[in-house]
């Protein structure tokens, strides 16, 4: 029997490993000594911002109180929703009119005398490959996009050197003009307002709910309506504005890319997806900025570009938070999505089998499964806006170093705990 020195702690496999190759195992074995390291670094992390993972668990319990406690505020995105589907539908009408003129002179009327001057060279070759056989040449009836196609003729032209030339070109079914684009701005910054007036509502409905003594008889709905539409409307459609005009940015970049790839200009058509991108992040953050903008103007009472300042100040002074709530919000809004999803699945699956049992649950469950998860998408909004709603709520309270009754009873204690550390200091 072999004696196990001191300090090994697997002993020899005496019918052999499990993985055979021994840089395989070297691998693993490396690999959980990274493991470990990254679960001590994260149980760090938690230990040094477990009171902001308490405070981000708190103000989910408080959103959760104001949902159960408010539910007509649900109407609010199922009103938006509606009114956006209204909107979309004779959008499209319009549109459809307007992207179907197509004028005379938008292709060539001459023929040409082959299909590759007509219609253009594609060759097989990657992007980073180089040389004659890659050399793609745009042409005459598809160097725009949209772009019609190419159709012989059988009367066919003869020039003057005696070229037969039968290939002609037809026009698109659709493009896109002047009056289509600003057609389609007014259809973005409707989108855009929209959405902006979905948000300040729910805000206004938190903010006059967090900040009162009577939360279960003190109506929160209608006062945020008559106060949105009094005082606020412009700041909502700056803001949407704002985001319309960057939307627009990008579409365009994506126009233009369009006709670059019709014009078998490559390295300007990736220089322009690169630019797309880059737009679309830039997007993303002024839609961040917008939404506490939004949050800041339900609680202050500010114009749009002064609480967009006070709302990027107050998320500098708060990044950990802010960071903290976002990771615990895109856990919550994922169990939310899941638990409603799969529990209606379930749900509908017995019902359909004790129901009907001779007839296949396919399709209804896929309609169940359609609808809640249209519940879920409007449900986790509402949700998720109340709790930003009641960060920001609860930080205006904390620097402003006040309290009273109309604190909520889960975050009495935070408030307690911050302003003892202000007294201490100021001692």
């Amino acid at each position: 029997e072999e004696c196990l020195p001191i300090g090994v702690i697997q002993p020899r496999c005496s019918r052999g490993y499990a993985v055979s190759s021994q840089f395989a195992r070297d691998a693993l074995y490396y690999s959980s000594f990274v493991i470990w390291v990254i679960g001590g670094v994260w149980v760090i992390v938690i230990m040094c911002l477990i009171n902001r993972i308490r405070l981000a668990i708190a103000l989910n319990k408080v959103a959760a109180v104001f949902v159960s406690t408010n539910p007509a505020v649900l109407l609010i995105p199922i009103v938006q929703c509606v009114c956006a589907i209204l909107w979309n539908l004779t959008w499209f009408l319009s549109a459809s009119f307007l992207l179907s003129q197509v004028p005379d002179t938008y292709t060539p009327t001459k023929a040409y005398a082959t299909h590759a001057e007509a219609f253009g060279t594609v060759s097989g070759c990657a992007f980073w490959e180089t040389g004659p056989e890659c050399v793609e040449v745009a042409g005459k009836c598809t160097d725009m996009w949209p772009a019609g196609f190419v159709w012989k003729d059988n009367d066919c032209d003869v020039d003057m050197n005696g070229v037969v030339k039968c290939w002609r070109c037809a026009p698109p079914r659709y493009i896109f003009d002047t009056r289509f684009a600003a057609s389609f701005f007014v259809y973005l910054w409707n989108n855009a307002f929209t959405i902006a007036l979905g948000q300040i509502l729910i805000a206004m409905c938190v903010s006059l709910w967090f900040f009162s003594r009577d939360r279960l008889m003190s109506p929160v709905v209608r006062p945020s309506i008559k106060t949105v539409f009094r005082y606020h409307i412009g700041t909502v459609a700056f803001g949407s504005f704002i985001v319309a005009v960057i939307q627009f940015i990008r579409y365009l970049m994506k126009y233009f890319e369009k006709q670059a790839s019709a014009r078998k200009n490559r390295c300007m058509a990736i220089v322009l997806k690169v630019l797309v991108c880059c737009i679309w992040c830039f997007e993303k953050c002024i839609k961040f900025l917008n939404k506490n903008a939004y949050i800041q103007t339900a609680l202050m009472g500010t114009n749009f570009c002064t609480s967009a300042k006070k709302a990027f100040y107050l998320i500098l002074r708060n990044i950990l938070r802010f960071g903290t709530m976002a990771v615990l919000g895109s856990v919550t809004t994922a169990v939310g999505y899941i638990s409603i999803v799969s529990g209606t699945g379930c749900i509908g699956y017995l019902l359909m089998r004790e129901m009907h049992p001779d007839i296949s649950p396919f399709v209804p469950l896929i309609v169940m499964l359609a609808v809640a998860y249209i519940v879920a998408k409007l449900y986790m909004g509402v949700f998720g806006l109340a709790v930003d709603t009641c960060l920001q709520c609860f930080l205006a309270v904390e620097e402003m170093g006040t309290g009273g009754d109309y604190i909520p009873e889960l975050l009495k204690s935070f408030i307690s705990d911050n302003n003892r550390q202000i007294e201490g200091g100021k001692d």
